[in-house]
């Protein structure tokens, strides 16, 4: 019903505004994506975990510290990546800006080898907020 209302091509614009707006925040911290931008899906985002950082940690303390829930890398790609998920109607600004805002929080808390205080300022850049 709320994607009949909104529109499939506005739906798909929103997703891939939302998109945009996570991965400047992400890059901006010095982290990356693990699809080639080509190919990826705005909805699901796999993250590179940076050097050294105890992934289990960050995942329990946005969970713990924040209700955010992201999810752990599966197979192979265990223990290496986040997945960050931008689905359906929960896939808005308001949710990116508080993710990369706690995810920030968090890495830097742990001395995670990032570029701390960025990511926010580079999404709101996109979202020309």
């Amino acid at each position: 019903m709320i994607l009949q209302e909104e529109g499939l091509e506005n739906a798909w614009a929103r997703h891939q505004s939302n998109h945009q707006a996570l991965r400047a925040g992400i890059e901006a911290m010095g982290l990356s994506f693990v699809v080639p931008e080509a190919a990826r899906l705005p909805q699901l985002n796999a993250v590179t975990i940076a050097d050294g950082v105890d992934e289990a940690t960050v995942r329990r303390r946005l969970l713990n510290e924040f209700n955010l829930e992201i999810g752990a890398g599966l197979g192979t790609l265990a223990g290496k990546v986040w997945r960050i998920g931008l689905m359906g109607h929960t896939a808005n600004a308001k949710n990116v800006m508080f993710c990369l805002g706690a995810l920030d929080t968090v890495l830097t808390d742990m001395d995670a080898p990032i570029k701390s205080g960025v990511a926010v300022a580079a999404a709101q850049a996109v979202f020309k907020i």
